[in-house]
Parts: C-alpha cells; structure tokens; sequence
C-alpha cells in the first residue's frame, strides 16, 4: 500500500511537535529531567513519550517553514514553562534547607571562603532528596505525563502558543520560591532563634566567654535535632506546595482541574 507523501509530512509534523514539547519539560523538569540522569535515557525517554503522544498533535503545517519555525519555538516554550513550575516548588525546599544551613552556622564556611558559595548545603540536597522520594510515591512523574499529553487537547500546537498571559502567570508563581522556603525552614528557624537569643543573653552575662569556641558545636547539635523534629511537617508543607504548582500549570495551558 503506497504511503501519500502528504500523509508522510503530517506524521513527521506531529512528531516533530510533541518531540519539541517534550524535549522543552525535559530540559528543565525536576526527576525527569534531572542532570544525575545520563543524557542517552533522556533521549530514549523523549523518543517513547513522543511515540506515544504523537497522534494528539496533528497539524498540516510544513516544519521546515517559517510558522513552522514559530510554532516549534512555541512547543518548546510550553515544555519549559510547565517544567520551569514545578522546578520552582523543589528549589522552594531546597532554598528552606540552605536557610536552615544558614542558621545552624553550617554555611560558615562560605564566609570564610567566598569561592564556595556556588557549592549546594547538604542540608539542602537532604531536603531535595526527601521531597523527590515524595514526588516519585505520589505519582507526581505519571501526573507530570498526564497533563502532558492533556496540554495537547486544551492547547492545540499553534504558532500562538503560551502567550504574554502564560508567561506573566508563571512569573507571578515565582513567588512561591521565597514563601515556600520560609514555610519548609520556619519550624527549624523558630528553634535556632531561640538558641541564638540564648546566646546572647550568656554573652551579655559573661562577655568574656570565647561564644565561636563554645556556640558552634551547641547550634549544630540543637539544629539538627530541629531539622529532625521538623521533618514531621514537611510532607505537608510539600504538599501545599506540589498543589499549587499543579494548579498553576493546570491554568497555564487551560485544564480544570480535576
């Protein structure tokens, strides 16, 4: 049976848009997207997920013409953007643990040397590596696929794509960086400002006390027994956070929500 080149260009047009959807959340999603993933499962991981979605994109449109151009930047755009939103929520814990960090005096030694300021806090990669092992049993990667594979019946491929609309929403979620590591560290930081007041108050009593020698191994012990005690509120504190972004991202290619 004789394939109609006309039939051809569509199939390699919707290939060529879900590829680019997918390829623009890969880039930067969290999990999925991760830079621990070696780049040969990505492309595998691409390549099946575009086989799959491929039909939910089709489009007589020519992809090497220049509002096929346009709308694969747009593609890309989309991906980036619903990544780019859950990214936020997992740098929100990450940002809380840096503040913790910060607090138990575990980053001293960024002050002291500058030129590992751009090193992450363990205590940040901890929290991270919590809040994916929560991500990956709350099927957040199968709902991340879902409402994938949902963006290409309530956003139809078009060389109009997000919008300035889009695009201001997802700025406007950017604010969930500072609130959501204020909320992830408040628990641990209202503890470490209760030893740090204490160590004022001694050192007001006995100023002649070396408080460098004696503060800093009290602050890290009492800090982590803080974390640990904290980390009973950090489902929950994730939680809030992950329904946010899927909000934002439902909102963002015009889902309801479920």
């Amino acid at each position: 049976m004789p394939i109609d080149l006309n039939q051809l260009e569509g199939w390699v047009g919707g290939a060529c848009w879900a590829l680019a959807r997918i390829s623009g959340l890969l880039l930067i999603a969290p999990v999925l997207g991760a830079n621990t993933i070696p780049v040969r499962i990505k492309m595998g991981l691409a390549i099946m997920l575009t086989v799959l979605l491929a039909p939910l994109a089709p489009l007589g449109l020519h992809p090497l013409s220049a509002q096929g151009v346009a709308t694969l930047a747009q593609q890309i755009l989309i991906g980036a953007a619903l990544g780019f939103i859950l990214k936020l929520v997992f740098e929100a814990v990450a940002f809380g643990g840096q503040f913790v960090s910060q607090a138990m005096s575990l980053g001293f030694a960024e002050v002291l040397n500058p030129g590992l300021s751009g090193t992450t806090p363990v205590l940040s990669q901890f929290y991270t590596m919590i809040v994916t092992l929560l991500f990956l049993v709350m099927n957040g990667h199968l709902q991340l696929i879902g409402l994938l594979a949902d963006s290409f019946r309530t956003m139809p491929v078009s060389d109009h794509g997000i919008g300035a609309e889009g695009i201001w929403g997802v700025l406007q979620f950017a604010s969930h960086l500072f609130a959501g590591a204020v909320r992830v560290a408040l628990p641990a930081l209202t503890a470490l400002l209760v030893v740090n007041l204490g160590f004022g108050a001694i050192s007001r009593s006995a100023p002649s006390m070396n408080l460098f020698a004696v503060g800093f191994p009290i602050t890290i012990c009492l800090g982590i027994i803080a974390v640990w005690l904290a980390l009973r509120g950090l489902p929950s504190a994730w939680d809030s956070l992950q329904t946010d972004a899927w909000e934002a991202m439902r909102s963002m290619v015009g889902r309801s929500s479920p």
